[in-house]
């Protein structure tokens, strides 16, 4: 829904991820549920997407940014009113709502409270 919506505003759509290592960083050593090649896979099999990249720091997202040099950034709506990384080098950053029940961490949660 949101990589649906992030394309119809423009004519390309790169999505950035975090690499595994991030990950495990951010969220423990548990995550990630999907590793960075099936989770690159996935996005890349999504019609909206034309282009999927890594990064593994702050720095190296900002870079990445200013390389792709995008017109516009989205961000799921739990960001608004937060700094976001790279918002200095985007013309516009424009929050979509996020559907709270769609988070690996719910899912996640999900699955551990059935057993």
């Amino acid at each position: 829904m949101m990589l649906e919506y992030a394309r119809s505003l423009g004519d390309e759509l790169l999505v950035c991820i975090d690499t595994d290592r991030r990950i495990k960083e951010l969220k423990g050593p548990t995550r990630p549920i999907n590793n960075e090649a099936d989770r690159v896979f996935m996005l890349e099999s999504l019609r909206c997407v034309t282009n999927v990249s890594i990064f593994d720091d702050v720095d190296d997202l900002i870079d990445q940014i200013k390389q792709y040099k995008p017109d516009i950034m989205v961000k799921g709506s739990d960001y608004q009113g937060r700094s976001v990384v790279g918002e200095a080098f985007v013309p516009q950053v424009i929050y979509y709502d996020r559907i709270e029940q769609y988070s690996t961490t719910k899912t996640i949660q999900h699955i551990i409270n059935r057993g």
